[in-house]
């Protein structure tokens, strides 16, 4: 459009167009100061959705995590275990000293040992040899099966087959010479007192 027409119709009451206003232009130089934008695939909080490992310092790895789990539940079951051994033990000692009771009231004023006895019967017990003294008749009956040896504090004590067979239910340890009359005499030569060691002689 020429000036000529513009002022024609200027003057023929005509209104010239307005100017479009301009908008500030804040919120996209903001975006350029920022700098560019990250894509939505990569943000920290999706990398943690799929497991992966966080971003920063100090992030643990599923695998790590696993491991530790791993070590703790082995350090709770040897714990276990330790705390049931000692359990055990303590239950079998328990159970030690309420035999060793009733055998020591069984074994009360049962004893046979004779005073005047001379002969000294050998036999092992405990990885070791130990003797009681006899007379010559215990020595045929305890040679014979009639008479055994138990155990008792440290003493060794001569009493009747029954007695040693009601000891040896309430505690088998303590019976400590038994003779089977059935076995071959070569199995236990200490019954024969030509096989009786020295009393002078060390073990």
């Amino acid at each position: 459009m020429s000036d000529t027409l513009r002022d024609q119709l200027l003057g023929l009451g005509f209104k010239p167009a307005p100017k479009p206003e301009r908008k500030p232009e804040t919120g996209r130089r903001d975006a350029d100061r920022q700098g560019p934008r990250k894509p939505e695939g990569k943000r920290p909080h999706a990398q943690q959705a799929r497991g992966g490992k966080p971003p920063g310092k100090g992030g643990r790895s599923q695998q790590d995590i696993d491991l530790a789990k791993a070590y703790a539940i082995r350090s709770q079951r040897e714990k276990e275990e330790r705390i049931e051994a000692e359990r055990l033990k303590q239950e079998q000692a328990r159970q030690r000293r309420e035999a060793k009771a009733r055998l020591d009231e069984l074994l009360k004023d049962a004893a046979l040992n004779a005073a005047d006895a001379e002969i000294a019967r050998h036999f092992p017990y405990g990885g070791k040899i130990k003797r009681i003294y006899v007379t010559e008749a215990q020595l045929k009956a305890l040679n014979a099966g009639e008479l055994g040896v138990v155990q008792q504090n440290g003493r060794y004590l001569l009493v009747t087959a029954a007695l040693l067979a009601q000891a040896e239910a309430i505690f088998p340890a303590a019976i400590a010479l038994r003779i089977d009359p059935d076995a071959p005499a070569e199995q236990d030569p200490y019954s024969d007192p030509k096989y009786q060691v020295p009393d002078d002689l060390i073990w």
